[in-house]
């Protein structure tokens, strides 16, 4: 009987609850007319929670149509405000520092990942110096010198991973372009000491430290959880390895003969503008930080790009068409080694590339904390300090109102629809080089203003030759039965194609070039 009344009250509760924050959500639309409108939700504290963490874009798409482009949902307990459209990726990815806060949003997630004193770990004029540092590997002539090691690395994927044994086979191409990119990041920006340890040491160390960026870490970063006490561990040991490396070089007598010219040699030579030498520490955490942070977008976009190409095998063949047109032969009538200035005369290739980032964009939402009152022009609504905002530029990249038809793949769109050119007054320096703010585009696949991707770069580079080669070894058709694309994953914290992804390839008869 005792255990009936329990069930009872407690039922009896949790319906006070739901019926007080009901009237909470009636009096708020009433009386609060200085904040943006709230999305109702029945269940405090969960509010929107799970439609968000389903399906993201179908969420801010749906609230869109009922409150506009400004709207605060409740999130796990807190209020994120949205600001939709490119007034909303001006606002927030523009914002000015006084104002808006990336560090308080990211750190807890991304500190005992990356490592401390980097990143979001540090005040933004000491990541603003860290960015400069990093831009050793992103200049011209480092791109260049690039193309070959990761031509290279991909070639020898395909000849000698399981994955791709044989004439012809199925692939989960997730999986399979989750090691590529890794390993062709760490032959072109970590160096051949790393990039040795990549399938012995660091492919554990990876797995582990890579279990950090759980969603539920976003609330638990510090709860003795499994799954975090491995992270520890693997950071740890991350660090040590890059910590050897490091100790080896400066101990070396012979400093020109083992000198490299590579991201850890120069990191060894730079100082911040107050006179002090890179420690060490942080040169192993910046290390980790570039092994990590890009290889997620590229992993799940080349896959992406290759789940595309397999479901129109038609344009990877114009793909391999346009190569043969264009980048010439070699004496035995081979397509010859990559180069970098072979890219501008691949425009399928980059419009391939550019359309996937669209479509399918690994981060669908980028976070600020407000940390002023912040009135919102043309509006009524102040953004209060105990909010969180929410850029989501992915919405207008998948506008019709920007890309007639936006939701499907066409990469010759952009023949006739380029990207904006932003005007010169959108250039700015924040400390690491001239570069636009971009919030002046529908398109920005890798963010926009102070804490826009310092590899964007890199990443294009990347892509294109990763998928430059593979389409000169192989031809990719879907699964008998099977069309389009898979659905997109959002229970990770990057989104990619729900696994298992699984595709056919057939081996080329290629001619190896002179």
């Amino acid at each position: 009987m005792s255990c009936c009344f329990i069930g009872v009250y407690g039922l009896l509760a949790l319906l006070s609850i739901i019926a007080l924050n009901l009237v909470y959500q009636f009096l708020f639309r009433i009386l609060n007319r200085t904040r943006p409108p709230l999305v109702f939700h029945w269940v405090p504290f969960i509010g929107s929670a799970i439609h968000y963490g389903m399906d993201p874009y179908d969420f801010f798409f749906s609230c869109r149509e009922k409150y506009g482009d400004i709207f605060t949902f409740i999130l796990l307990g807190r209020p994120i405000t949205v600001y939709l459209g490119i007034k909303g990726n001006e606002f927030i990815l523009n914002g000015k520092l006084k104002d808006v806060n990336a560090e308080e949003v990211y750190s807890p997630l991304t500190t005992p990942v990356f490592g401390s004193d980097v990143c979001y770990d540090c005040p933004n004029s000491k990541l603003i110096e860290q960015k400069k540092f990093i831009k050793f590997g992103l200049s011209q002539a480092a791109l260049e010198a690039h193309v070959p090691l990761i031509e290279k690395e991909v070639e020898d994927y395909l000849r000698t991973s399981s994955n791709f044994a044989g004439a012809s086979g199925e692939v989960d191409i997730s999986s399979a372009m989750a090691e590529i990119t890794i390993f062709t990041a760490g032959s072109a920006l970590q160096g051949k000491e790393v990039r040795s340890k990549l399938t012995t040491e660091f492919a554990a160390l990876y797995h582990d430290l890579d279990k950090g960026f759980s969603p539920i870490n976003f609330l638990l970063p510090w709860a003795p959880l499994p799954h975090n006490k491995k992270r520890d561990a693997a950071h740890a040991k991350m660090r040590a390895i890059y910590l050897d490396i490091i100790n080896k070089r400066r101990a070396a007598t012979n400093e020109k003969a083992t000198e490299e010219l590579d991201m850890i040699g120069n990191l060894m030579q730079c100082t911040y503008k107050n006179g002090q030498p890179l420690p060490d520490k942080e040169i192993a955490h910046i290390m980790i930080t570039l092994l990590m942070a890009g290889q997620h977008s590229s992993s799940s976009i080349s896959a992406w790009i290759m789940l595309r190409l397999a479901s129109e095998p038609a344009v990877a063949e114009e793909l391999y068409a346009e190569q043969l047109a264009n980048l010439g032969r070699t004496a035995n009538g081979a397509l010859p080694p990559l180069q970098y200035k072979d890219l501008d005369n691949l425009p399928l290739l980059q419009n391939v590339i550019r359309e996937t980032l669209r479509i399918h964009s690994s981060i669908h939402s980028i976070m600020r904390k407000v940390k002023n009152p912040i009135p919102v022009p043309g509006t009524p609504y102040v953004i209060p300090t105990s909010h969180v905002l929410l850029a989501a530029p992915g919405v207008t990249a998948l506008s019709d109102e920007y890309f007639p038809n936006a939701m499907k793949w066409e990469p010759r769109r952009w023949e006739t629809q380029a990207p904006k050119i932003d005007d010169k007054d959108d250039i700015v320096d924040y400390g690491y080089g001239a570069m636009s703010k971009g919030t002046s585009s529908p398109y920005l696949p890798f963010g926009a203003g102070r804490h826009r991707c310092v590899g964007e770069k890199f990443a294009y580079l990347n892509l294109s030759v990763i998928v430059g080669t593979m389409v000169r070894h192989l031809r990719f058709s879907n699964l008998e039965g099977k069309t389009g694309v898979p659905r997109t994953d959002y229970s990770s914290l990057f989104s990619g194609p729900m696994k298992p992804a699984r595709i056919r390839w057939e081996r080329r008869e290629v001619k190896k070039s002179a």
